[in-house]
């Protein structure tokens, strides 16, 4: 029998006058803030309206989750209440921040979204994908991004950066090496199983030359040259 989400279930967004969301994933350090940024600075030279958000977050009661899954120890929440806390965060960013902008035609880009579910607690915390894939559903419905951009660089590259940052947001760095490989994995699966939507870059390379390369991939995806 089909799960029901009733009343608020996601809009239809059949209308060729509808918004894009775009989504920016990878592993700890992987530079997609500072990338989410830069396509945002293009995107508005254009003439777009953009809103630029983040996961976990981008409304005031996702925003109070974050700090509940990414500051601590890494044994804080075992992996199914962490992947509850990060889609109860989901919903209420799609339905207060996402959502309403998309219904206005605006460009949407968010530092992270479903595919981190699947990666880091279905491959890296061993839930799988069905597990993630059956909350999603009861969560957001089959809502999905236009594009997504996947910047791919080594572990242990990617943890070097990250700790550099400092700060408190520092609990999914905690994690050990093995946990980030298979983070890492996963990413790419997601990628091979669905070409038409996820774009593989090499984010160990100058952030001018990956901002190059986001640029050439998703341009194209928006009409723009």
């Amino acid at each position: 029998m089909p799960l029901l989400l009733g009343p608020e279930a996601p809009p239809d967004y059949s209308s060729l006058m509808r918004g894009r969301f775009i989504t920016f994933e990878g592993g700890e350090g992987a530079g997609k803030s500072t990338q989410v940024a830069r396509l945002a600075t293009r995107l508005r030279a254009s003439g777009r309206e953009v809103v630029l958000t983040r996961e976990p977050g981008g409304s005031p009661g996702a925003d109070q989750i974050r700090s509940l899954l990414v500051e601590g120890e890494p044994g804080r929440w075992d992996a199914i209440t962490e992947l509850l806390l990060i889609f109860a965060a989901r919903r209420d960013h799609l339905r207060r921040t996402v959502w309403p902008a998309l219904d206005r035609g605006a460009t949407v880009l968010c530092d992270r979204f479903t595919d981190s579910s699947m990666a880091y607690q279905g491959y890296g915390r061993g839930l799988g994908r069905e597990t993630v894939d059956r909350v999603r559903h009861v969560a957001i419905g089959e809502f999905h991004p236009d594009a997504t951009l996947i910047l791919d660089l080594p572990v242990e590259a990617g943890l070097a950066r990250a700790g550099a940052r400092g700060g408190k947001e520092t609990r999914f760095e905690s994690f050990d090496a093995e946990f980030h490989g298979r983070v890492r994995e996963g990413f790419l699966d997601i990628a091979a199983r669905e070409p038409a939507r996820c774009i593989v870059l090499d984010a160990n390379q100058a952030v001018e030359t990956l901002d190059a390369a986001i640029w050439a991939a998703i341009a194209p995806k928006l009409g723009l040259s």
